[in-house]
């Protein structure tokens, strides 16, 4: 038995969660922040046999779609923040960051 945790951008996050029914997956979702953009992200929390992985990992690329977006970083906390020139910065967000774990135990009640 594994543990997937994937951590994804919120406007994934009910399709996957559709998605993820629809195929016979059961899963828990967490509100969660990133740290790079500071923006809300869904952590999916997935326990599957080890037989099922390739299937939940099918079902997670097809609905976390990489994206370009424009962001302005944030000032520097210290520093000399009259000479930061904020400007927007096209970046990649999106898609799917999956690990995958070992289980040891696993009880329901």
């Amino acid at each position: 038995m594994k543990l997937l945790i994937a951590v994804i951008q919120d406007k994934d996050s009910n399709r996957l969660s559709n998605a993820l029914i629809k195929e016979g997956f059961r899963a828990t979702k967490l509100a969660s922040t990133g740290g790079f953009l500071r923006a809300g992200n869904t952590t999916f929390l997935i326990g599957i046999e080890d037989d099922r992985i390739q299937g939940a990992l099918d079902v997670i690329r097809a609905n976390c779609k990489v994206r370009d977006q424009l962001v302005t970083p944030v000032s520097p906390v210290s520093g000399a923040a009259d000479s930061y020139i904020p400007f927007p910065v096209e970046v990649q967000v999106g898609g799917a960051a999956v690990f995958v774990l070992p289980v040891e135990r696993f009880e329901h009640f």
